[in-house]
């Protein structure tokens, strides 16, 4: 991924030829009519991101906002990153069934969408996509993807009381039985 150094949206516009400008332009424009509050444009990750700001939730894996959206100019194409689309199955269903409907080739690894121009995409869905999504419902879809990984698995189970008492009950058996048998 070609990564930006800009600090602002619009010095990361003016660094763009013109032509990726305009597309990266018209992308976010309707990203921005779309977007549910709550969400904020920020740079991070080398390239503009709609995020939830750290302030509003701070648990993130790897201390970044959390990226909701993404829309960036790489070396051979651009890509707009939908975490929604990925995050969520039937969301992506809805997603690349409307590429379909409008004619068009979707060109998507498991959230980018690589296009070349605004007339490769289908705007109305990326924008029906953004809007799909309200702040609550993606820390919701965060947090349980969060319960997949091997780090989550082990925080939920340092929190589960269930899980800490049935240890300790078995450790209780073992003790019982070896004082029985002492007898």
């Amino acid at each position: 991924m070609v990564s930006s150094a800009a600090k602002t949206v619009d010095a990361y516009l003016d660094s763009l030829p013109a032509d990726r400008r305009d597309a990266i332009s018209t992308v976010r424009s309707v990203v921005r009519k779309n977007l549910p509050k709550g969400y904020v444009e920020q740079m991070d990750f080398g390239m503009i991101c709609y995020c939830i700001p750290l302030d509003r939730y701070p648990k993130t894996y790897n201390n970044h906002a959390l990226c909701y959206a993404g829309l960036a100019a790489q070396k051979n194409y651009n890509a707009i990153y939908l975490m929604g689309v990925y995050g969520d199955g039937a969301n992506a269903k809805k997603f690349k069934s409307a590429f379909e409907k409008a004619g068009k080739k979707l060109d998507m690894g498991k959230s980018c969408v690589r296009f070349k121009s605004v007339d490769d995409l289908e705007l109305k869905a990326i924008g029906d996509t953004i809007a799909s999504v309200p702040v609550d419902d993606y820390i919701a879809i965060y947090e349980k993807s969060r319960l997949q990984t091997k780090d989550g698995q082990r925080r939920a189970a340092r929190k589960s009381p269930a899980k800490k008492a049935a240890p300790r009950k078995a450790a209780a058996r073992k003790t019982a039985v070896r004082k029985s048998t002492r007898g």
